[in-house]
């Protein structure tokens, strides 16, 4: 990813009195990132969290938030403040300083809104809610998932180099840490399918042997069988198999 230098001088950019964040407090931020993540599990819980910390990230920031894409597509967004939300999705269409970024791989900045010709309508409505400048920082979280951390400024003009470093920070640990909690979901719900499992055995092995005998496979292709309609179908592996017995089960109508 690379980092968008303002046209400023670059002395003034880097001046104790313009940069907003010192190394220490940067080091900071990421350090109550981290902590507040790393015991989540929900994943939406998780992108709450992160909007809040951005939202604090830096003085001058009017709100935060966080697009999300799956395998290309939406796939949910947070806000920081709930009138900014719909900055954050789709309403304004795929040309969005969220959708740039994560599109290029890089760091997309409007340092004034008044002077910005892209991402029309969103920058209109941006302007009406009272945003002045914005930077989005895209991340990865895993290869299905992608997303962009967009911060929200009340004043145009205020975001030097060292902002920029800040959001492309929070956004890279940010990716590591929301894979962490991708992950921790996806156990969590491993788990519970093997409790369900275990708690209806029988059902489920009946239901296995049914697909064996339909099908001529083994017990393991058969378990995936169910899992794959499970996945299909929105319901527990449990469900599934009592389902498939009902119907084998039902009379059948002359």
């Amino acid at each position: 990813m690379r980092l968008q230098i303002p046209a400023d001088d670059d002395a003034e950019l880097l001046s104790a009195g313009t940069d907003p964040l010192s190394v220490l407090e940067t080091a900071g931020l990421l350090r109550e990132l981290t902590a507040r993540l790393i015991g989540i599990g929900d994943f939406d819980e998780a992108l709450t969290e992160l909007v809040r910390i951005g939202r604090e990230a830096v003085a001058g920031v009017a709100g935060a938030g966080f697009t999300l894409l799956r395998a290309g597509s939406p796939a949910g967004a947070a806000a920081s403040e709930e009138r900014f939300a719909e900055l954050d999705g789709v309403a304004h269409g795929a040309d969005t300083p969220a959708l740039t970024a994560i599109r290029r791989r890089e760091l997309v900045v409007s340092d004034d809104l008044a002077t910005e010709e892209r991402w029309q309508p969103w920058t209109a409505r941006a302007r009406e809610l009272g945003v002045r400048a914005a930077v989005s920082a895209p991340l990865d979280i895993d290869e299905q998932m992608l997303g962009a951390i967009n911060l929200y400024v009340a004043q145009p003009r205020r975001i030097t180099a060292r902002w920029q470093l800040t959001a492309m920070l929070l956004a890279e640990h940010a990716g590591l840490l929301l894979a962490a909690v991708r992950d921790r979901a996806r156990q969590a719900e491993l788990v519970g399918e093997l409790d369900q499992l275990v708690a209806n055995g029988d059902v489920v092995d009946q239901a296995i042997g049914v697909i064996m005998t339909q099908r001529g496979c083994r017990a393991e292709e058969a378990l995936q069988v169910l899992r794959s309609a499970s996945t299909a179908l929105h319901v527990p592996v449990p469900e599934v198999a009592q389902r498939l017995i009902s119907t084998v089960a039902r009379p059948r109508q002359n």
